[in-house]
């Protein structure tokens, strides 16, 4: 039954094709920051309530939602979800492809809900979750606190990049802004009477560069300074510094903060500086993929011609999607446009609104489905995605 399921799930992927396409064109041609992709979240919630979805908008937070399927005749079986990015970033647009990730999330979840009314009978739940602001803004860690994600089983989705990686390193994270306050004075007049804090920003930003020698390979740290002074001949009174800071796991992350810290402390007393640290909010953890749930995607998207690679472990960056992994098994392989672009800049904007990137995020959509299919159908499966989560959520 459940290769019919599957051949179902990717035959009406296929019939939606020009449709996703469309849904992805309107997303990326008109790039929304976080927490404010309002027409994102309207045109993916118009197109899912369509396409017969219960939709609830809103949902928990202001652009995120709530798509779901067979909620009211499955109780006590398989929750499955799959989740959508659709925030930009500033300037370049969808230079991470998150209109690419929205439309294979949603292609997956006409594909499952497909197999669903073609299985006859109950099989699980499904949820297609609009999840906003990844980039930076940590929407998946602010519906996990409002409970966004209690009662489900399973938790997947795609990201589009250069490269595949089922398995991608991404690193627990954390913003932090450095303030240092002096005196200002004039700075040739009387030089003697105003304390510098663009000395302590200075030194602040060499320690750091100094400390790096003692960082493990894995650590990576990167800062700017935002706020240097105002004119020349004013000895600066107040600066700022912008740093990120990531590790290959929570644990090793709280280490390399507290050595941070020590940089940013001793430029202060060098100084005479006074020091005001500001933390983001929400940080995010490192990813930890379940290893059945991959191993089922992975044949699925070997059958579609798909490339497996592992180019994401010494390419790593951070995704909130590592805190929804910390409390759910869940899966977020990198896929390949076939592209000598990388994320984050112009030209990956450029191929994640080319014709030549849907081939690949249609295979992405069914690879997801079937792997769906798979959890609602086997019960066997299931508890190996059960197990190796408890494993490792000890481990991590």
């Amino acid at each position: 039954m459940a290769a019919d399921l599957k051949q179902t799930a990717c035959q009406e992927i296929d019939r939606c094709a020009g449709e996703l396409n469309e849904l992805s064109q309107q997303i990326w041609a008109k790039p929304e920051l976080n927490f404010e992709e309002h027409d994102a979240h309207k045109v993916l919630t118009d197109y899912l309530e369509k396409k017969g979805f219960k939709v609830e908008r809103h949902y928990k937070l202001d652009t995120a939602f709530r798509a779901t399927w067979a909620g009211e005749t499955s109780g006590g079986l398989p929750h499955v979800a799959v989740l959508c990015e659709y925030d930009a970033l500033p300037e370049i647009g969808h230079a991470c492809g998150h209109n690419l990730i929205a439309e294979a999330g949603v292609a997956a979840g006409l594909g499952v809900k497909a197999a669903m009314q073609a299985a006859g009978a109950p099989i699980g739940k499904l949820t297609v979750l609009g999840t906003p602001a990844e980039e930076g803004g940590g929407g998946k860690v602010q519906l996990i606190e409002q409970g966004a994600f209690t009662g489900m089983d399973v938790a997947m989705m795609t990201h589009p990049a250069p490269d595949h990686d089922t398995r991608p390193v991404c690193l627990a994270y954390s913003g932090i802004t450095v303030r240092y306050f002096g005196k200002a004075s004039h700075a040739s007049g009387f030089p003697w009477k105003g304390v510098n804090a663009l000395d302590a920003a200075v030194m602040c930003y060499q320690s750091v560069s100094n400390m790096r020698q003692q960082f493990l390979p894995t650590w990576r740290v990167h800062g700017i300074i935002t706020k240097g002074g105002t004119k020349p001949n004013i000895i600066p009174d107040n600066t700022e510094l912008d740093y990120y800071m990531r590790a290959p796991t929570d644990e090793e992350l709280l280490t390399l903060k507290d050595k941070m810290v020590k940089c940013f402390e001793a430029a202060a007393t060098a100084t005479g500086c006074t020091l005001e640290l500001v933390e983001d909010r929400v940080g995010y953890s490192n990813l930890v993929t379940n290893g059945p749930l991959a191993d089922t995607y992975d044949s699925h998207a070997r059958a579609l011609g798909v490339t497996l690679g592992s180019a994401f472990q010494d390419k790593a960056g951070s995704t909130d999607m590592g805190n929804v992994s910390h409390v759910l098994p869940s899966l977020h392989p990198m896929y390949s446009l076939h592209t000598e672009a990388v994320n984050h800049t112009r030209e990956f904007t450029t191929v994640s609104g080319s014709p030549e990137a849907q081939p690949y995020t249609l295979d992405q959509g069914k690879a997801l489905a079937m792997t769906a299919i798979d959890v609602l159908t086997s019960p066997g499966l299931l508890a190996k995605i059960k197990a190796d989560f408890e494993k490792n959520v000890k481990t991590h």
